[in-house]
């Protein structure tokens, strides 16, 4: 490494700068294929890479039944801690199934510790985590299980603290208001 140490990481290539992101080890955002968290995940241990892919335990959608199943927390992402310089940083892209280092302008961004922080908190928890879109008063939604399963609505509002919304559903020219808990829900585009 004789010679990079003033040398900034942007992309393949390295430029003349400070040596901060040089200096020490940072967590990374790798941005990997679709599902192949697992895969890149195993890679980077397989090359002593110190790497961490957020888990969370969701309900699964079973055509039969619902399961707890863990998944990754930040699908299409997984963090590396590494000291970045030309070798590592080509370590990591070579890595079957990732797609870039989440970077500006070419330099790879080092994540924030306290979102690292949190994520870790986060991390296996044995409560069930639900991560998707915000849904407003007026959006599009569809009713994923259940007896109304496919039946397209507005949504209309989260009836107090529980997990319980009202969405409005027209049928043969009447509107029906129809209250259930917000799981069964997806926002439609």
């Amino acid at each position: 490494m004789k010679g990079l140490s003033h040398y900034k990481p942007v992309g393949p290539h390295f430029i003349e700068g400070s040596s901060e992101l040089l200096a020490e080890n940072h967590w990374y955002a790798v941005h990997t294929r679709s599902r192949f968290e697992n895969k890149v995940y195993n890679g980077f241990i397989s090359k002593s890479i110190r790497a961490f892919l957020p888990r969370v335990q969701v309900m699964s959608r079973r055509k039969d039944r619902r399961k707890k199943i863990m998944v990754p927390m930040l699908p299409g992402y997984i963090f590396v801690n590494v000291r970045m310089d030309p070798y590592t940083y080509w370590d990591i892209i070579k890595t079957v199934g990732v797609v870039r280092i989440v970077n500006f302008k070419g330099i790879p961004v080092p994540a924030k510790e306290e979102e690292i922080s949190n994520l870790m908190i986060l991390d296996g928890t044995d409560r069930t985590v639900q991560n998707r879109s915000y849904m407003r008063r007026g959006d599009r939604v569809m009713i994923m299980e259940g007896p109304f399963k496919g039946l397209v609505g507005i949504y209309v509002r989260h009836k107090n603290k529980a997990d319980r919304v009202v969405i409005n559903i027209e049928l043969l020219n009447r509107s029906m208001e129809v209250e259930l808990e917000d799981w069964l829900l997806e926002k439609i585009p």
